[in-house]
């Protein structure tokens, strides 16, 4: 299915699987790109030379364009910029707007720069800075989100500016695809649909507690790193949400120490990247420390398994889907529905 965004990518089809932290690894993104879709790795969970690893890895993988999600506000962005350029990585994405010298740069180099936006206004914005599209989520998508509904945000970008723009927030079949299209946008980018494929490294019985949630199955918390986050109900959000604060923040700073070790991050650079995010963001310190907190709450759950002592990112959608398919399967999938709905949509009375 041939969009703007698979003449400007070099996608077969215009089928996104989003850079989630711990999830969006080299055998997810590969099987993404071999099955004709854009994958992204997930870096703001890696250190430096673990995302080059990667990067590596997923090349051997595939020989397909994949890209690559970088924290703007990381403190050696520029660095991981030089990285995407030398390993020829397609596409650039990025989940707060990245400064126009970036852009410059990468653009410069021949690397597609696809920023995440919340608003027209933050869209307008990155297009003016050179950015060649831009994906935009709906409350309804899991993570960090905001309170507009798809429906309502993606027309508004849409509007704003010319060039692509990606859906992103309730999607997961052909129906949502065609649906996108109609409203203007250039393809969808999909998360939880995703992180239940047989392809994804997420553990059989996290996925299997993901299946098992209805609609009424997540729930919009601040309590997790001090703003809007989507992710699972359970049992540990319900006691995040009643916790008091200091008891929080002292669980967040312990967590954020994990994290450092994990990551190879000194102190001092994790106070930058405090000082860039609070910046950014308009955040205070303890909001900082708890956005430092969450990497860590979200690995327990993904990777070690824990859903009693992790938290699970998940968009609203994962109340309609029951299965764990091939990443070939679902997007095959989901274009020969879209193509079928759009061919079918000529007027006629039935």
């Amino acid at each position: 299915m041939r969009t703007a965004l698979t003449d400007l990518v070099g996608v077969r089809h215009p089928v996104v699987q989003t850079g989630m932290g711990w999830v969006a690894g080299p055998r997810l993104v590969a099987a993404t790109a071999e099955a004709g879709g854009l994958g992204i790795l997930a870096s703001a969970t890696m250190g430096f030379r673990e995302l080059e690893a990667a990067i590596e890895e997923t090349t051997a993988r595939t020989d397909r364009p994949f890209g690559v999600n970088l924290r703007a506000d990381a403190v050696d962005a520029a660095d991981r910029v030089d990285l995407l350029i030398r390993h020829e990585v397609r596409v650039a994405s990025f989940a707060l707007a990245p400064k126009p010298d970036l852009i410059s740069k990468l653009a410069d180099a021949g690397v597609v720069v696809i920023p995440s936006v919340g608003a027209a206004r933050h869209a307008e914005k990155v297009a003016a800075w050179g950015a060649h599209a831009v994906i935009v989520q709906g409350g309804e998508g899991g993570g960090h989100t905001g309170g507009v509904a798809t429906t309502l945000l993606l027309p508004s970008v849409v509007d704003a500016v010319d060039i692509p723009v990606i859906a992103a927030g309730g999607f997961f079949d052909g129906r949502g695809l065609a649906a996108a299209l109609a409203y203007g946008a250039a393809g969808v980018a999909m998360g939880t649909r995703f992180l239940l494929t047989k392809e994804s490294t997420v553990p059989d019985a996290v996925k299997q507690a993901y299946l098992a949630r209805g609609l009424d199955g997540t729930v919009v918390t601040t309590r997790v790193d001090g703003l809007p986050h989507r992710v699972l109900r359970t049992d540990l959000v319900e006691r995040l949400e009643h916790s008091g604060r200091l008891g929080g923040l002292l669980r967040a700073v312990a967590n954020a120490a994990r994290f450092r070790g994990h990551t190879g991050l000194s102190w001092s650079a994790m106070l930058r990247e405090g000082r860039s995010m609070k910046h950014g963001r308009d955040l205070t310190w303890s909001q900082v420390v708890m956005a430092a907190n969450t990497p860590m709450l979200l690995r327990s759950g993904l990777v070690e398994g824990r859903t009693d002592a992790g938290v699970l990112a998940s968009g609203q959608v994962v109340g309609m889907l029951d299965d764990l398919p091939t990443c070939a399967d679902l997007i095959t999938g989901i274009v020969t529905d879209a193509t079928t709905i759009i061919h079918g949509l000529d007027g006629t009375t039935r």
